[in-house]
């Protein structure tokens, strides 16, 4: 297979973004507005209509969840370690490290579901929706505590009122309870997601910034090795642990390889961090994603 075709219309799509936020009237400003909409409403109804139209068999499907879950407690767990690491650990700031740790294990999930239908079509759109079901709590738990912890506020509230969260557990509910969507609808539903997934991957063009990553090297190139190179690993493990099929692996190691989620710095800069420095490690891994998804789909599986 022809990954670099295969990822050209995403990647495409994101030099787009960057392009036109650099170099036309539609600056970051409009790009914020457009994340927004796309963050609150595309999105979410993109994720509630990839679970509800296609029967969901949890019994088939617990394999995989029980690896991407694997995955994203071993991906969390590593990035919290590095200030604790002999030698390592003394060139990393507590703070940045607070706000950077989720670029190790966070994903993107508009990249993400462009790609699994490439790689599967619907069955695999469904997997990979079920594994953003799953792992989008876990891994927005795993990015707010460090920073709640270091500035001394609650998370709680941060989870309960995430878009993604709310549309995963309401579309997994639905599957469960027989609901589909009526026909009439459908045609509107299918277009929102195509709006969500050109406009997501064009905001995340558009928020990519080069100029802070002259700081922070350490730190920058460990969080970024273990989302591009041990995730991957480790995804394989976790595959052939949960002795998932041809398929399930494909979609667990596309995963794993994905480029860190663009709302990182957006999180970081809300709760009071250095958003500048996060937006410099989404950019790079933006990039390496071209290097990450080739590598695990190509020599890994």
């Amino acid at each position: 297979m022809n990954y670099a075709q295969l990822l050209f219309p995403d990647f495409s799509l994101i030099l787009c973004g960057f392009l036109v936020c650099r170099y036309t009237a539609l600056n970051r400003t409009v790009w914020e507005q457009v994340e927004s909409l796309v963050y609150y409403f595309l999105f979410p109804v993109l994720l509630f209509h990839s679970i509800v139209k296609s029967p969901l068999d949890l019994g088939a499907a617990s394999s995989l969840i029980g690896a991407g879950l694997l995955l994203g407690v071993s991906g969390i767990a590593l990035a919290y370690s590095l200030p604790h690491l002999p030698l390592l650990g003394r060139h990393i700031d507590r703070r940045d490290h607070a706000a950077s740790a989720q670029v190790a294990f966070r994903f993107n999930s508009f990249i993400g579901l462009a790609l699994a239908e490439r790689l599967a079509g619907a069955q695999g759109l469904l997997l990979i929706a079920v594994l953003i079901g799953v792992c989008v709590p876990l891994f927005n738990t795993g990015a707010v505590w460090p920073m709640a912890r270091h500035a001394q506020r609650g998370f709680a509230r941060e989870l309960v009122r995430n878009p993604l969260i709310i549309a995963t557990a309401t579309g997994l509910a639905a599957n469960l309870l027989g609901f589909s969507m009526p026909v009439w609808l459908e045609p509107t539903v299918t277009r929102i997601g195509a709006a969500s997934l050109a406009l997501g991957l064009m905001a995340a063009g558009a928020g990519m910034q080069f100029s802070m990553l002259a700081s922070g090297k350490t730190l920058a190139v460990a969080v970024l090795g273990i989302k591009h190179i041990a995730m991957p690993l480790m995804a394989q493990g976790c595959a052939l642990l949960f002795r998932l099929d041809f398929l399930q692996t494909t979609v667990l190691l596309a995963f794993s390889a994905l480029p860190t989620a663009s709302s990182c710095y957006v999180l970081a800069a809300r709760m009071g961090y250095n958003g500048a420095y996060v937006a410099g490690l989404v950019t790079l891994s933006t990039l390496l994603g071209m290097v990450s998804l080739p590598f695990a789909l190509g020599v890994l599986r």
